[in-house]
């Protein structure tokens, strides 16, 4: 009888002590998911009314609300005229845009604050910011080359050879479909200019350490001379562009 006793006992103390661990040990991490961190990073995927990107932001807090933040976009823009097509008069042709003179990227580095509008919840929800940029913006123009249909009089067939895009003598009939990714980065021209951007971003993360973010915003990108895309209509020198993004990241001290 003893025994059994004891045995119980040595049990009882043995659940005792572990579920006291297990509040201990959680009310640990509470306390350190609701610590207060000074400095942050996110990557993030984007896509606006003109193309995708790639963002990267690091963060410095400025008081309990308020974040200085520093990002790094990278992204194509393309033109709303853009319409893909092929040569349907030859077999295994490429597709490609016709009039598409240069693809577009652009590279966007620039400094702006992060509101919070509310703190989430220490059982968790949503926390909402508000955040504006601005900063340097650089367009690249890539040229574009299209394989064209030529006739080899020595053959007497047809071949195709590489050129650059040339609206004057390029037509939907001798152009065979779109050339090499690669080709043409050697010919890039640099547009400088400037960005302003604004929006709100939802931080849907369970824990604070690790935010999942949803954004949506509106940029505006300003040249200094008109950047060209398509080779039948003026060359923009400004791009209005609203997007949405998903991202990652960390807060630490």
């Amino acid at each position: 009888m003893k025994v059994h006793l004891f045995r119980i006992l040595s049990l009882f103390l043995f659940f005792s002590a572990s579920i006291s661990y297990g509040q201990i040990e959680e009310e640990y991490d509470s306390i350190a998911d609701n610590v207060l961190f000074t400095r942050e990073m996110y990557g993030s995927v984007l896509i606006h009314s003109q193309g995708w990107g790639l963002e990267y932001r690091i963060g410095k807090s400025l008081t309990v609300n308020r974040t200085l933040m520093f990002e790094g976009n990278l992204l194509e823009m393309k033109d709303a005229k853009e319409i893909k097509t092929i040569n349907a008069s030859f077999t295994n042709t490429r597709s490609y845009i016709y009039g598409k003179m240069n693809a577009v990227y652009i590279t966007r580095l620039g400094v702006g604050q992060q509101v919070m509008l509310n703190r989430k919840p220490y059982f968790g929800g949503v926390e909402l910011r508000m955040f504006y940029f601005g900063g340097a913006s650089i367009a690249f123009a890539k040229p574009v080359y299209l394989e064209i249909i030529k006739l080899d009089p020595g053959l007497y067939r047809y071949i195709t050879v590489t050129e650059r895009y040339d609206p004057d003598s390029h037509f939907p009939d001798n152009i065979y479909g779109r050339s090499s990714f690669t080709k043409g980065f050697d010919k890039l021209k640099p547009y400088p200019g400037g960005y302003l951007k604004a929006g709100l971003g939802i931080d849907f993360g369970t824990m604070n350490q690790r935010p999942k973010t949803v954004e949506v915003g509106a940029v505006l990108d300003l040249y200094a001379k008109p950047v060209p895309i398509m080779a039948f209509k003026d060359a923009d020198q400004f791009f209005l562009t609203l997007y949405i993004s998903i991202g990652l990241g960390k807060r630490y001290n």
